[in-house]
């Protein structure tokens, strides 16, 4: 199996507007696509991220530091899978609970780079 980042994107305020029932509704469905993709082997990791940060910029002695969501759109999670191929793992996004939530939701399906072709370096594994 290859490795493949899912990079969740979606409006910063998507979901600003959930009643607490829906907010547990949607995090529930991610729970359950989460045991999904544990139960059938696919997933490594997956997280959300909290939506304060800084965006880095620069070189040596001139760095800037911004805002992460001055537009409209952020990252607000990942998921590290594992699929066969790209058209598996694009399977494995569009069954997203932020496609079902939210109108704003976009992921984007990248696969990982495990191994320097040039130099056969073995990028670390971590955990």
């Amino acid at each position: 199996m290859k490795e493949f980042m899912l990079l969740i994107r979606n409006g910063g305020d998507s979901k600003a507007a959930f009643s607490p029932e829906k907010n547990q509704d949607f995090l529930n469905a991610c729970r359950v696509y989460i045991e999904k993709l544990t139960k059938n082997g696919n997933l490594k990791r997956a997280q959300p991220l909290i939506r304060e940060g800084k965006m880095l910029s620069g070189s040596n002695n001139q760095w800037m530091e911004t805002p992460f969501n001055e537009g409209k759109e952020v990252i607000v999670g990942y998921y590290h899978i594992l699929a066969n191929n790209l058209d598996d793992a694009i399977a494995i996004a569009k069954g997203n609970p932020e496609f079902e939530y939210t109108t704003t939701a976009r992921i984007e399906v990248r696969p990982i780079k495990v191994v320097e072709e040039s130099t056969s370096y073995a990028y670390p594994k971590g955990e």
